[in-house]
């Protein structure tokens, strides 16, 4: 299942991840999943959350530009090379990974770990074809 996640874009300054989230915090949004990334200048905050439309609706009218992209919560076998053989899967088959971040949400002996794939429909069917699973938003939320 896909799950849209928020990316944000800030300025590369001290005090500027806090705005965002204390917008989120006010409107009582919660977070489960977040990424920072930066360069020199500016940062991309990524976040999953259970109410994204309305956290993404709280942010562009306070003027944060906004973008929602689908990303895949993957279950890897929480052990050595776990992720690996997932990987290794994954590029057997051509599949593109743009991006990944993980979480902490363990469950059944798994750890799930965030996916952004160039093209998250033929990622979904390669791992439903070789059975490994895929969190779903009532897992995560």
């Amino acid at each position: 299942m896909k799950l849209p996640q928020l990316s944000v874009f800030l300025e590369n300054r001290p005090g500027s991840l806090a705005e965002p989230l204390r917008l989120l915090a006010k409107a009582g949004i919660n977070l489960v999943s977040i990424s920072l990334a930066d360069t020199e200048q500016f940062g991309i905050l990524r976040l999953v959350l259970k109410e994204w439309l309305a956290a993404k609706q709280v942010l562009e009218e306070d003027g944060w530009v906004v973008n929602v992209s689908d990303v895949v919560a993957v279950d890897v076998p929480d052990q050595p090379g776990g992720l690996v053989g997932m990987l290794d899967t994954l590029a057997e088959e051509g599949v593109n990974i743009e991006y990944m971040y993980a979480f902490c949400l363990r469950r059944n002996g798994r750890a799930v770990l965030i996916f952004r794939f160039e093209d998250p429909d033929a990622a979904l069917a390669v791992l439903d074809r070789v059975k490994l699973g895929v969190a779903t938003d009532s897992d995560l939320f």
